[in-house]
């Protein structure tokens, strides 16, 4: 009788490595130690971008928050914090490439560093990440996204589907993207992490080709089980698998 043969000497990768993520690269996390309220330390962002690389993640650009009343936070502030994890990664043997931007509050503090011709930092080329506040809508979107694209930069707004003023109007998102703003959503909006409202945006976005990009939007280890949770990650796939996201980014 022929038994059938099993190599008992085959190392089974991680089973995290098996299972689907929609990105290889995020463009929007926290993980920079001590800027604001994501990863307090060192230790905690490395952590993070460990489990960053369980899910398959191979590149971060982190997004150190920019508020003129809470983190006025400059390239003076992130690119330090920026190497210090690049120097602890490389010297534990992490193989992670680590970049950083920011997340623009578009405030009065935001509208001065465009006036002052400050060194505004992109995710990529010319794209911005921008953010509104979550208590109060913005009165001229129009000016601020004008304002920015003549200046040459395209506007990336994050989390759209957080922003509690829009979600009774599904129009308020095409507005959005007819302004000249990227949208940008949570992965774990889709999941209800945030609440039913917020989920029922995200999943708006998405399936009407609104999304151009998608990002963790980590700041602790509580965002990062939930990323990993499977009944989160088989939402993901649902919702996002048809396409490669942030792969202009990669």
């Amino acid at each position: 009788m022929n038994l059938p043969m099993f190599n008992i000497f085959k190392k089974r990768k991680p089973a995290l490595e098996f299972e689907y993520f929609p990105i290889r690269t995020d463009m929007h996390s926290h993980i920079l130690p001590g800027l604001d309220d994501g990863s307090p330390d060192l230790e905690t962002s490395v952590r993070l971008v460990r489990g960053l690389m369980d899910m398959g993640v191979k590149k971060s650009i982190a997004s150190p928050h920019i508020i003129g009343d809470l983190y006025r936070n400059s390239p003076d502030t992130i690119f330090p914090a920026l190497q210090s994890l690049q120097e602890e990664l490389k010297k534990q043997e992490i193989d992670f490439e680590l970049a950083a931007a920011a997340e623009y509050m578009m405030d009065a503090y935001f509208i001065d560093l465009m006036s002052d011709k400050n060194v505004l930092l992109t995710v990529t080329g010319r794209s911005i990440l921008t953010e509104f506040s979550f208590s109060t809508m913005p009165q001229s979107p129009e000016k601020m996204t004008f304002a920015l694209l003549t200046e040459g930069f395209t506007p990336i707004l994050a989390h759209p589907e957080r922003y509690p003023y829009y979600s009774d109007d599904m129009d308020n998102y095409h507005r959005m993207t007819e302004l000249g703003f990227k949208l940008q959503i949570n992965l774990l909006s889709l999941t209800g992490y945030y609440g039913k409202d917020v989920a029922r945006s995200a999943h708006y976005i998405v399936k009407n080709d609104l999304c151009s990009f998608v990002g963790t939007d980590m700041h602790h280890e509580k965002h990062l089980e939930a990323l990993q949770d499977p009944r989160n990650r088989a939402i993901f796939k649902e919702t996002l698998g048809h396409r490669e996201w942030n792969e202009a980014l990669d």
